[in-house]
């Protein structure tokens, strides 16, 4: 998964032997396969020779898949998130020997340069410093760690736990106090999908003794999230399916890796909102995620479910740096080669012409500089619903069904010039069981049985 120029070892006695023969920590570092700041740390970091050298010095470096131990995962996690308020992937932790933690985080730059976080390189030096002139002060710190985290894990006997209406009532208050109310969702940014707190939100909604004001925010916070969703460039507008979440606020700019149990959530969550609303756009979401995944993440013989695919991706065949993203956005002058020979009913005006002012395509890019760091998409546009058919046709003066037929046929002759003309994102292959394992119900789809997970 990973080529790093670093020693590295997998989890297991012998790295953990070897840390205790020579007397060094251990240098974890947790992510997966189709995570982009995975990538970006291990080729900013771990692949350069100055800064592999200082960690084959001073540690035994272990690289891990969360996705093969989850439980180990799960262990740092929670000793980064109490140390920092905060977790992710990549995560970095420090060990003793005895595997208790000392320090971590999660991705970190190679050098100093974020609003004074240090980098990678001064991060492992200072680390390794304190190591060797302070070990019995590391030593003891860990243990208060490990010892803090211990006794936050046991829960204190109450006398009386709160009811389940108790409990519901205050999981929506706070739901709605975090509630963003101009794109929906429940953060400002980055924006993850979480459909648990939609599926929340809906039997709530469902329930025969919700007030009718009651219903009617609830039911506004969930459609306002999956439309934003369904709108955005988080969902892909060419090839279907969702990625992970987006970096703004608008559900806008996407990192684009696309995980499977990010398909089987939103699944669930929008065929609730649709049993409950009846609105046909959610039932249309639905297929439109089944078919990326029957289409894309399906083993062809066993029928087992992949993990997902990767954010980066080569721009061309003879590219060799992969950028975030390049499989999924358009140059606009793309659009106009790939669509602008398709002529529409109306005398002098092109498919492309359409379509540009569907999805939000400028000549410049439609992407905020401040959600592309490396400048990655730089003069990209990435699709996103700015106007509805019945706006786009008004504004050309054609009829909803003629624009409805335009833009089918735009994603169509995209989804086929970027599957021949662009290297596909990597396959995480790996059948993860408890993914694969959650059976809930067959959704029949003209007439085909589509598992869904």
């Amino acid at each position: 998964m990973f080529f790093c120029t670093f020693s590295r070892y997998p989890w297991g006695e012998e790295a953990f032997a070897l840390a205790k023969e020579t007397d060094k920590p251990i240098f974890l570092s947790v992510g997966y396969s189709t995570c982009h700041w995975c990538h970006v740390m291990e080729r900013e970091s771990f692949e350069s020779p100055s800064i592999a050298a200082l960690m084959n010095a001073a540690f035994v470096n272990i690289k891990m898949d969360r996705e093969e131990r989850p439980d180990i995962d799960r262990i740092y996690m929670t000793f980064v998130q109490a140390i920092s308020g905060s977790g992710g992937w990549p995560m970095s932790v420090w060990l003793t020997p005895d595997l208790e933690p000392f320090y971590g985080g999660t991705y970190y730059p190679p050098d100093d340069r974020y609003f004074g976080r240090p980098g990678f390189r001064s991060l492992i030096q200072t680390i390794s410093e304190q190591y060797r002139e302070n070990r019995e002060k590391t030593y003891q710190s860990a243990k208060k760690i490990m010892e803090v985290l211990k006794r936050s894990t046991l829960l204190a006997p109450v006398q009386e736990l709160p009811s389940a209406e108790e409990t519901a009532t205050r999981c929506l208050q706070q739901l709605t106090r975090s509630y963003e109310p101009l794109y929906g969702g429940f953060s400002d940014h980055p924006k993850f999908p979480q459909p648990v707190n939609l599926l929340f939100l809906l039997d709530r909604a469902a329930r025969k003794n919700s007030t009718a004001p009651d219903r009617f925010s609830t039911i506004k916070m969930v459609e306002a999230t999956l439309e934003g969703m369904a709108k955005g460039g988080i969902h892909d507008h060419v090839g279907q399916g969702f990625a992970r979440y987006s970096v703004d606020k608008k559900w806008h700019v996407p990192h684009f890796e696309k995980m499977l149990y990010d398909q089987a959530q939103l699944v669930v969550a929008y065929t609730a909102a649709f049993n409950l609303t009846k609105k046909p756009e959610y039932a249309e979401v639905v297929k439109d995620i089944l078919k990326y995944v029957e289409r894309d993440l399906t083993h062809p013989e066993t029928g087992g479910f992949f993990s997902g695919e990767d954010a980066d991706s080569h721009p061309t065949f003879d590219s060799k740096e992969k950028k975030e993203g390049a499989f999924y956005v358009w140059r606009s002058d793309e659009v106009e080669t790939c669509l602008g020979g398709k002529a529409s009913t109306k005398e002098g005006l092109s498919c492309a012409d359409v379509f540009k002012m569907a999805y939000g395509i400028e000549d410049k890019g439609n992407c905020d500089p401040l959600s592309d760091p490396h400048d990655e998409l730089k003069e990209q546009n990435v699709l996103f619903q700015a106007k509805t058919a019945e706006e786009t046709a008004k504004k050309f003066g054609l009829s909803k069904e003629e624009v409805d037929g335009l833009l089918d046929e735009g994603r169509t002759v995209l989804f086929n010039f970027r599957n021949i003309n662009r290297p596909r994102p990597g396959l995480d292959t790996k059948i993860v069981t408890s993914w694969n394992g959650k059976l809930k119900f067959l959704w029949i789809i003209d007439g085909r049985k589509i598992r869904v997970f």
